[in-house]
């Protein structure tokens, strides 16, 4: 399951993010120093320094942001969430086909966290940069992602992808993983189709008590297969 969220920063939000990171004395990186065995032939692009100041202090902001979402938490239905990463694509910088690792150390902590769902949240303006879509690979074929700024696109972690070179302009973007309550994919997306059935007839002010039953047919499959 795909799943394009909209505007989770605000455009004030957007422009601090961008300011920030234009700074001379962000600290950028290769982004090879967090690429495993299989990314580390394929991957070109940059990265804020992994725990550096700036990197908590705009991941912090996303983290909020994620979690006042709605339609984040509907899909998601997140148990951890892995600090977010910065990165920038720029001067012909990709990344390769590649599926992300199955699970990820917590930095400082000793503590691992499995990696269900991936997540990019773009934010630079699409017109700003050639280049650099999200290419996608699932069962429907290959799907591209080059989304508004503020917008982000959340798709399996197990999904083969990769990212366009970058011919003009700057490609920035904020990059996390996430561990549902709900591992299965099959399973979260029967979850996501009920929630949305259930808050769509609750819009039309559909009959109530049967609103009530779906809402518990809800709650007792999440009860079944969720893992905390």
């Amino acid at each position: 399951m795909l799943v394009h969220i909209p505007a989770l920063l605000t455009p004030d939000q957007l422009a601090h993010f961008r300011q920030r990171l234009s700074a001379d004395n962000a600290p950028w990186v290769d982004g090879r120093v967090t690429a495993g065995h299989q990314g580390v032939h394929v991957k070109q692009n940059q990265q804020l320094a992994e725990g550096s100041a700036l990197a908590v202090e705009l991941g912090d902001v996303v983290l909020a942001a994620l979690e006042r979402h709605p339609l984040f938490i509907s899909a998601a239905l997140p148990n951890r969430v892995y600090p977010p990463m910065f990165n920038r694509y720029q001067g012909g910088m990709h990344f390769g086909s590649h599926v992300d690792g199955s699970v990820r150390l917590l930095p400082g902590t000793g503590q691992k966290i499995r990696t269900d769902l991936s997540a990019t949240l773009f934010l630079a303006a699409p017109e700003s940069y050639d280049g650099g879509e999200l290419l996608i690979e699932d069962t429907y074929g290959t799907q591209t992602a080059k989304l508004p700024a503020g917008d982000v696109i959340l798709y399996p972690a197990s999904s083969l992808h990769r990212v366009n070179p970058v011919t003009r302009g700057a490609r920035l973007a904020c990059f996390f993983w996430v561990q549902s309550m709900v591992r299965d994919d099959a399973q979260r997306t029967v979850l996501f189709d009920l929630d949305n059935a259930v808050q769509g007839l609750a819009a039309t002010g559909a009959d109530a008590a049967a609103r009530i039953r779906l809402t518990g047919v809800y709650h007792n499959l999440l009860r079944m297969w969720s893992e905390l």
